[in-house]
């Protein structure tokens, strides 16, 4: 079974940090493109972040810019989000995805939310 589950997501106050991480099985994310998004209630989904599979490349969203890092770790199946300076518009929940030609999978999510 292919599965993507995220973790780390919690409760920070504004300018506070977490570490996301992604862990996948059931297939290797060595030939993938790994993203994270973020849907707020009442918002659609956005594209926060995207490492190429290779590493070499990384795209992010102008609101996260600066502030947040993606990277990956193969080796061990697990890609990660650091995110520093947290806002309160940060607040979402955070959503791992594997892409490669016509094949994606999707994680179940975790909760982000910054607030004092």
């Amino acid at each position: 079974q292919v599965q993507l589950v995220e973790s780390g997501g919690g409760l920070v106050q504004p300018g506070g940090s977490l570490r996301l991480s992604c862990a996948a099985s059931g297939f290797t994310i060595t030939t993938y493109s790994m993203s994270w998004y973020r849907q707020a209630p009442g918002k659609e989904r956005e594209l926060i972040a995207r490492i190429t599979k290779s590493g070499g490349s990384t795209t992010y969203a102008d609101s996260v810019k600066g502030r947040f890092t993606i990277s990956r770790d193969d080796a061990k199946n697990t890609v990660y989000l650091q995110m520093n300076s947290l806002k309160p518009e940060d607040t979402a929940v955070y959503s791992c995805n594997a892409q490669r030609f016509w094949v994606e999978y999707w994680g179940q999510g975790t909760q982000v939310t910054v607030s004092s």
